[in-house]
């Protein structure tokens, strides 16, 4: 696993002479960011649950946050758990974005050298990890976690749920916004809107670009990233298009309503009339271009998870202070935004050689003292997937004007249901889950945008999601 290019090795954390303290966890990871100083205290309950653990590890992995200092506060609270239990506890990082990484972990799990922990982004990888049975049951933890803390965020329950049972641990909602340029705004007379319908932010979007002042208003790219994968989806649900049927196992994605989107949305890369908002490179941006331009203060508009509006108020970047957050479009088949927002939830993974230990951490992580150092590092982008874990700290209810509008999606009551009838969340779906990892609709995009007809390119994701839905036990 060492050589292994996808993974980061963080270093044991914990006991034992030449302990890593905050200090050391940065050097570590060969990461220059030094690590919060402050530490979490462990809770007396949890510490006296892992008494019979002393002298025991574990393995765990982290998604990798796109904020260097919120994962090195992470290894500080992890750090403060080991070292208050007298475990050990190794934590590496995974890039979720590599597109091969459910294959890898299902491997692992197989083969019996799989972490006992890990987090990773509920309605990306939960149910795709489930269908393959790498998961433990873990509604156990989650009852009682629900009764010291309250109801987790809405839409962990649709996509940590199979059949009435927890698989996965609430653990931190992931804040997901549409940012403009409010002064950009300004200077042509534009009030900012909590809510665009898709056409009125593409036009937007070129009226505020000023190519030759370096302004471009459309900052997405079609390129493979997740990002893409985010815009493309939601544009296609909100015109009433979807790649599946509600309960999951149907491919549905051959339809009017999602030729239409796709009709839209190649139109703004293909069109000569829309040249003028679209940043230079655009075609072969990664997922991080987006966050890299958005801060040079190059675009107008981008869709992102709050790491990049976390990275523009922690590093102080005059463009924090110019952001307009709003929570989403809207399209023909929509009155109010799609967006149900994401969280990160703890898995652990069948075969787990220290469960217990592992359900123990994930307990202490998802309180606000040990949350508290990632969210502060990550505004917006870290926040709480617990009802009363908002109201433990002032940071959580005022740290920032953007984090209300977060809490409400957290606690939106659920499924949001477009005027043709598609409830979401639809069922958590590996199929679903697959075919986006795949990058089938970025493919799609790539398509249109040199030259395939919409319908046509439409018709051949279809047939690939049919294929994959197929493999993941969904036979079409």
């Amino acid at each position: 696993m060492a050589d292994n290019p996808m993974w980061t090795r963080r270093g044991f954390l914990g006991m034992g002479v030449g302990v890593l303290g905050a200090a050391g966890l940065a050097a570590c990871g060969g990461d220059s960011t030094p690590a919060p100083q402050a530490q979490a205290e462990v809770p007396k309950e949890l510490l006296d649950a892992a008494a019979a653990l002393k002298g025991t590890s574990m393995g765990m992995l982290s998604q990798k946050l796109y904020s260097e200092a919120a994962n090195a506060a992470l290894d500080s609270s992890i750090a403060k758990f080991a070292n208050s239990t007298g475990t050990k506890i190794d934590n590496s990082l995974v890039q979720a974005d590599a597109g091969d990484v459910v294959a890898k972990l299902d491997a692992e799990v197989k083969g019996g050298v799989a972490r006992d922990l890990a987090f990773m982004t509920d309605s990306r990888f939960v149910a795709q990890f489930h269908a393959l049975g790498d998961l433990e049951d873990v509604t156990d933890v989650v009852e009682a976690l629900t009764a010291t803390y309250g109801e987790p965020t809405a839409e962990s329950k649709n996509f940590c749920v199979f059949d009435g049972k927890w698989f996965a641990i609430p653990y931190h909602f992931i804040g997901i916004g549409s940012f403009l340029r409010k002064d950009w705004m300004r200077e042509k007379g534009i009030t900012p809107k909590e809510i665009y319908t898709w056409e009125e932010l593409r036009d937007l979007c070129l009226e505020i670009s000023d190519p030759a002042k370096r302004r471009f208003g459309w900052g997405m790219t079609m390129n493979r990233s997740g990002d893409a994968n985010g815009i493309i989806e939601a544009l296609i649900n909100a015109y009433g298009g979807s790649i599946a049927s509600d309960d999951g196992t149907k491919v549905t994605f051959n339809s009017p309503e999602t030729v239409e989107a796709v009709s839209f949305l190649g139109d703004i890369y293909t069109n000569p009339k829309f040249k003028p908002m679209l940043p230079t490179g655009v075609a072969a941006w990664t997922d991080s271009s987006n966050n890299e331009n958005w801060l040079a203060g190059i675009l107008g508009y981008t869709r992102n998870q709050f790491s990049v509006y976390a990275d523009s108020k922690t590093k102080k970047n005059p463009v924090y202070e110019n952001t307009h957050v709003f929570s989403d479009c809207i399209g023909p088949a929509t009155d109010k935004p799609l967006l149900l927002g994401q969280s990160q939830g703890f898995v652990v993974f069948k075969g787990a050689k220290n469960a217990a230990l592992a359900k123990l951490l994930a307990q202490y992580l998802i309180t606000a003292p040990a949350l508290l150092g990632v969210a502060k590092e990550a505004p917006g982008l870290a926040l709480p997937a617990w009802e009363k874990v908002w109201d433990s700290d002032p940071f959580f209810t005022s740290g920032d004007p953007a984090f209300p509008i977060m809490r409400k999606i957290t606690q939106q009551s659920l499924p949001l249901t477009t005027k043709n009838g598609l409830n979401f969340p639809q069922k958590a779906s590996a199929g679903q889950q697959a075919a986006v990892g795949a990058y089938v609709l970025t493919d799609m995009m790539q398509q249109v945008i040199q030259g395939t007809a919409p319908a046509r390119a439409v018709q051949d994701a279809h047939t690939k999601m049919v294929q994959i839905f197929t493999q993941q036990g969904l036979p079409q």
